[in-house]
C-alpha cells in the first residue's frame, strides 16, 4: 500500500462547486487519494433525479398509466416516495432514441478546473480526475415501467456510452478514473423491487461488462457497488457480504480490460466477523484495488474495529465511507475530513 491509495471518495460532496470540492478535499486528503471526484455539484447532488427530470420532459417518454408507481421504501419500511413511471411513446421506436444525459458536459467542465488546479499545484501532479457514471439500470429501475425496460436500458446505454466517448475524447487517458455506480443492480440481487427478471445475473454482468470494457485504455476503471442511501441510510441492510463478493466475482469475470478498483459498503454495527467473511470467496485479480466503505461520521473506535475485523479476511485495502456525502449535512464535512486522513493514517 502507497500512502496515495489509502482513501477513495465515492463521489459527491456537499459544497456549491467543483473548485470548492478540489482545493478543500484535495487539501486536506489530497497525499492519500489516487484520484478525486469533482463532488457532484449542483443538479447531480441528487444523483441521479436530474435525469428524472430529463425523462420527464423528453419528447419521446410519457407516463404509463397501466402500472403502479415505485413505492420507494428505506430498510426499516419507511417510504420515501412515490415516483410514476415511465415509457416510450406508443409511435416512437426506442431504437431511434438518444438521451442527452448531461454526464459528457459535467466532466469536461470540472476537468478544465481540475486541470488549472493541479498545473498550478494546488493538487498533486499524479492525482487522477474522477468522473462517475451511472448505469443504465439505475434510472431505468427506478423511473421506467417494467414493460419499457428493456429497450429503455439499450437505449440509455447507447447514450451514455455516447457520453463516455466525448469524455475519453477530450480527457487525457492518463488523467482520467472512470467509477461506475451500481446499486439498483445490488438491490436486484436483493430482489428489492417488485419484479425481477429471471436472467438477471446475466443481465446485471452483461451490462457492467460492456461498460467497463468501453472506458479506454491507460484509463482508470472502477466500479462502487451501494445499498442506496438517498436520506443517508440504506435502502435494504445486507446480512453480510455475500451478495456483494458475488457481484465483484461476476464483474471480475465480465471485464476484459483491466479492472483498477473496487468500493463495496460497510454498515456502521458490522464490527463482527460474519460480515467480513465472505472476502475470503473473493476472487481478486491481481491489478484490482479494494476501498471498503467502512468509515463513518464521528465514530473514529468503530472505524478502527471495523478495519481490524476486515483484516482478518482480506490482506490489503483502502478505506472510505459507505457512500457518497451530497445528501449529508453540510455541517459534517469537516468531521468526515478528519476522520478520513486519521483512517489514512491508522493504515500507514
Amino acid at each position: 500500500m502507497t500512502n496515495s491509495d489509502r482513501l477513495h471518495l465515492i463521489g459527491s460532496i456537499p459544497l456549491p462547486d467543483c473548485e470548492q470540492v478540489f482545493r478543500r478535499v484535495g487539501g486536506k486528503l489530497g497525499p492519500y487519494l489516487a484520484r478525486i471526484p469533482d463532488g457532484e455539484t449542483g443538479q447531480r447532488s441528487r444523483w441521479i433525479w436530474f435525469q428524472r427530470q430529463m425523462l420527464e420532459k423528453h419528447p419521446a417518454m410519457e407516463v404509463d398509466p397501466t402500472v403502479p408507481p415505485l413505492r420507494l421504501k428505506q430498510w426499516d419500511g419507511k417510504l420515501l416516495r412515490e415516483t410514476p413511471l415511465l415509457r416510450f411513446k406508443a409511435d416512437v421506436d426506442p431504437a431511434s432514441v438518444t438521451f442527452d444525459t448531461g454526464y459528457d458536459r459535467a466532466a469536461l467542465d470540472s476537468y478544465a478546473v481540475f486541470k488549472r488546479l493541479r498545473d498550478k499545484g494546488t493538487l498533486p501532479p499524479r492525482l487522477r480526475f474522477q468522473v462517475c457514471l451511472p448505469t443504465p439500470m439505475a434510472s431505468g429501475y427506478m423511473y421506467v415501467s417494467p414493460r419499457a425496460r428493456e429497450a429503455y436500458h439499450r437505449t440509455y446505454e447507447r447514450s451514455l456510452l455516447g457520453a463516455l466517448s466525448r469524455i475519453a475524447a477530450a480527457i487525457p487517458a492518463a488523467d482520467l478514473s472512470v467509477q461506475f455506480d451500481v446499486c439498483q443492480e445490488v438491490l436486484v440481487f436483493e430482489n428489492y423491487f417488485p419484479e425481477r427478471p429471471w436472467t438477471y445475473k446475466d443481465d446485471v454482468f452483461g451490462e457492467l461488462g460492456r461498460l467497463g470494457d468501453a472506458v479506454p485504455a491507460g484509463a482508470e476503471l472502477g466500479y462502487h457497488l451501494c445499498y442506496g442511501s438517498p436520506y443517508d441510510q440504506h435502502l435494504v441492510q445486507p446480512r453480510d457480504m455475500g451478495i456483494v463478493v458475488e457481484m465483484m466475482n461476476g464483474i471480475g469475470g465480465a471485464v476484459q480490460r483491466r479492472l483498477d478498483f473496487i468500493h463495496v459498503p460497510v454498515p456502521q454495527p458490522r464490527l463482527d466477523d460474519a460480515y467480513f467473511a465472505p472476502l475470503k470467496g473473493w476472487r481478486r485479480r491481481p491489478e484490482t484495488r479494494l476501498y471498503l466503505g467502512l468509515l463513518h461520521y464521528d465514530d473514529s473506535e468503530g472505524d478502527r474495529r471495523r478495519i481490524d475485523a476486515a483484516r482478518r479476511y482480506v490482506g490489503d485495502f483502502g478505506v472510505a465511507s459507505e457512500c457518497g456525502w451530497g445528501r449529508t449535512d453540510p455541517g459534517r464535512l469537516e468531521g468526515l475530513l478528519a476522520g478520513h486522513r486519521q483512517a489514512a493514517e491508522m493504515l500507514g
